[in-house]
């Protein structure tokens, strides 16, 4: 399963970003799909996740800030982010968390893509 993720860059303090993870396979259609992110000597870890029909976890950093949804049809999973804060400066990843994996788990099913780097500063 090869996983690519697009959209980071350098964002000022109370911008947005909004990622992009194309997905190859069949493990995208039936299976969670989440954001993790991997700050400077930080262990990487989930922040939002999307279940197969929808429904949607975040981490309490992360909640009331940012969406996760999914487009099955493209199998396409999107990070819309805003309120963005220096704290959110990371590597962004996607992969499937397995379901019985909550928010905070640095593990994934997939192979892990290159991520992309989100920096938050002004």
């Amino acid at each position: 399963v090869q996983l690519v993720e697009s959209g980071g860059g350098l964002v000022q303090p109370g911008g947005s970003l909004r990622l992009s993870c194309a997905a190859s396979g069949s493990i995208f259609s039936n299976n969670f799909i989440g954001w993790y992110r991997q700050a400077p000597g930080k262990q990487r870890e989930l922040v939002a996740r999307v279940a197969p029909e929808g429904s949607t976890d975040y981490a309490n950093s992360v909640k009331g800030r940012f969406t996760i949804s999914r487009d099955n049809a493209k199998n396409t999973v999107y990070l819309q982010m805003s309120g963005l804060t220096p704290e959110d400066t990371a590597v962004y990843y996607c992969n499937a968390p397995p379901p019985w994996e909550g928010i905070g788990s640095s593990l994934g099913r997939g192979s892990w893509g290159q991520g992309t780097q989100v920096t938050v500063s002004s």
